[in-house]
């Protein structure tokens, strides 16, 4: 386990790693979307075997889309309940809302006694959604990336962050399977912090609805005044984000830390982000931040997001329709690219 004196939280690295750690396990991966086909490749690529009389590494999978790439892949795809009943680590990788369903019909009746289960992401636990059965380990790798991101930063060897935790220990050996797939995956390369379900959860959410939509909002009200006062749109979104300067903040921000950061900014940009921050403080942006944080811990947002998917996805249709629509600011980026693709 890794030596963390003096430190709140546990990080856990290469230097934790246990050699042979997944050694004898068969590994079934259960979904080959964002993140299933990323962390099966990333597995196979670390020497789970996924071919032969031996393998070790099968996908669990509907047939779709997905499946036919898993083959091509060079996967053994099933469906689910029979990857779930072969394997002795079921890794879970479908969305949030669906996993529910997909646990309750084909997982919790296969999956066998001392076998371990992993989720990417504490939101089913967190919630009351699901209740894994005793005599199972039940662990969390929650990447901090999209699967796609994930992939790259394997190739690239640099790994990518996660939060894990042991949340069942039945078998005796559930540290030593979750620290097994951190390796393989890449995740130990980087760098993981232990974090339970109920706080990821929680983390992943808050971060998403408050910082998020924040600066959602704030892109979407700053781009329609520019315009409405005359400013090119096409101006606008070089200034908000094309340009690249808001990833050099961001930079700044995991190299110098939050508020050392604002050294690399000009005595202009300080002095009035400064006090347009203060203002904020004095507005209700603190209790609407404190209300949906409020609705996230109490359960009310992933009960209000089962309803949704229960009812076909109203919001998210019309979500999903306002980020294909040839709305001002896509044409304004539409615009820009083709004025900087023209420059010779």
């Amino acid at each position: 386990m890794p030596d963390n004196e003096g430190s709140p939280v546990r990080c856990f690295t290469l230097k934790d790693a246990i050699p042979n750690a997944l050694d004898d396990e068969l590994i079934a991966v259960i979904g080959y979307g964002n993140l299933g086909r990323p962390f099966s490749l990333n597995l196979r690529d670390s020497g789970i075997c996924a071919t032969g009389e031996n393998h070790r590494l099968v996908i669990g999978n509907i047939e779709d889309q997905f499946a036919e790439q898993a083959r091509t892949d060079g996967f053994t795809v099933m469906n689910v309940g029979e990857a779930t009943a072969n394997a002795d680590i079921v890794v879970v990788l479908l969305p949030d809302e669906v996993i529910p369903e997909a646990f309750t019909n084909e997982i919790v009746h296969n999956i066998s006694r001392g076998s371990a289960i992993v989720f990417a992401s504490g939101y089913t636990l967190a919630y009351g959604l699901i209740k894994p059965p005793d005599g199972i380990d039940v662990l969390l790798l929650a990447p901090r990336m999209g699967g796609e991101i994930a992939r790259q930063r394997y190739l690239n060897r640099e790994g990518f962050h996660a939060y894990i935790s042991v949340e069942q220990d039945a078998s005796g050996k559930a540290w030593k399977r979750l620290l097994g797939l951190s390796e393989a995956l890449g995740v130990l390369s980087a760098g993981a912090l232990e974090l339970n379900a109920q706080q990821e959860a929680n983390l992943d959410l808050l971060v998403e609805q408050t910082l998020g939509a924040a600066i959602g909002f704030a892109i979407m009200n700053a781009f329609s005044m520019g315009v409405e006062s005359g400013i090119p749109p096409e101006a606008m979104v070089m200034e908000m984000y094309i340009s690249g300067e808001m990833e050099t903040v961001f930079r700044a921000f995991k190299e110098k830390g939050f508020f050392r950061a604002a050294t690399v900014h000009g005595p202009t940009a300080m002095y009035g982000g400064y006090l347009k921050t203060m203002q904020l403080l004095q507005s209700d942006l603190p209790g609407k931040f404190s209300e949906t944080w409020q609705n996230i811990k109490n359960g009310m947002f992933a009960q209000q997001f089962q309803e949704e998917r229960e009812s076909g996805y109203p919001a998210l249709s019309i979500a999903k329709s306002m980020s294909l629509s040839d709305d001002p600011i896509t044409q304004a980026e539409v615009n820009l690219r083709r004025l900087l693709s023209a420059k010779y």
